[in-house]
């Protein structure tokens, strides 16, 4: 058995630099001035309690910031195409975050909304900015993860999204738990490649008692690092666009009420 010795997160969070991609989390304040914090774009509100307007930076609203910027590069038919595809991003660098501090730190920093910076324009690592890493951080258990990214983030995320966007909660179940296992799957690769087999264990353990979670549970199914999910993220409907590798469909469906809702 390979055990995993906890050790106290660092200021800057370096041990997810090297995995790249959705993994590492900028902190500190954000270089290029003040910025919505995850708090506000799920609340929708337009300004700080300070009394400040950090919307001015992004140019309104961030969920509708993000949408747009996310509709016109994909050349979306429809915003909740676009919402969907966004939502899974956002849920993937959320994923990523916590679960690589919990595979490599053996814990969860506070991941507070309030305390999570968010760049609606920008794209991943250069998204979100933590403003304050306080260690030593909680251990990095399935209910620490549950708590830090289900219920601190996407449920709220989820419920601003179906208001707006008329997005079945189904989806966005399923995106949740796609995000986690894809989330999961490069982890598991990363470090096995570099001599961790503790962490990639520990990745898939949290995994699998992570979409046990009644929040995720009848989401899809695991096997091994596979996963297959039980709904669709709608990106088949942007041009030029298929059905993701863990799509309920094995083709583009032809659209119909029930495909166009990403239900199977």
């Amino acid at each position: 058995m390979v055990l995993l010795l906890f050790v106290d997160l660092d200021p800057e969070l370096a041990a997810l630099r090297p995995l790249g991609g959705f993994f590492p989390l900028r902190t500190g304040a954000p270089p290029r001035g003040p910025l919505p914090t995850l708090a506000h774009a799920y609340a929708g509100h337009a300004r700080e309690a300070s009394g400040g307007d950090p919307m001015e930076a992004s140019g309104g609203d961030p969920l509708d910031v993000r949408i747009r910027k996310v509709t016109d590069a994909l050349r979306a038919p429809e915003p909740r195409i676009a919402a969907s595809v966004a939502h899974l991003g956002l849920a993937a660098r959320l994923w990523s975050a916590a679960l690589g501090c919990a595979a490599l730190y053996g814990r969860v920093p506070d991941l507070d909304p309030g305390l999570l910076c968010w760049d609606p324009d920008g794209s991943a690592p250069d998204d979100l900015w933590l403003t304050a890493v306080r260690p030593p951080g909680r251990e990095g258990d399935a209910a620490a993860l549950a708590g830090a990214v289900l219920h601190g983030h996407l449920v709220p995320l989820a419920a601003a999204l179906r208001a707006r966007y008329r997005l079945a909660p189904g989806l966005l179940r399923g995106n949740a738990a796609s995000a986690l296992a894809g989330t999961a799957r490069t982890l598991d690769t990363w470090a096995r490649t570099h001599g961790r087999p503790d962490a990639a264990d520990r990745a898939r353990s949290l995994t699998a008692a992570l979409l046990a979670h009644p929040l995720l549970a009848d989401t899809g199914t695991l096997t091994g690092t596979a996963f297959r999910r039980r709904s669709c993220c709608l990106y088949y409907r942007v041009p030029g666009g298929g059905v993701c590798g863990d799509c309920c469909f094995t083709r583009p469906p032809r659209s119909s009420p029930r495909a166009a809702s990403g239900r199977p």
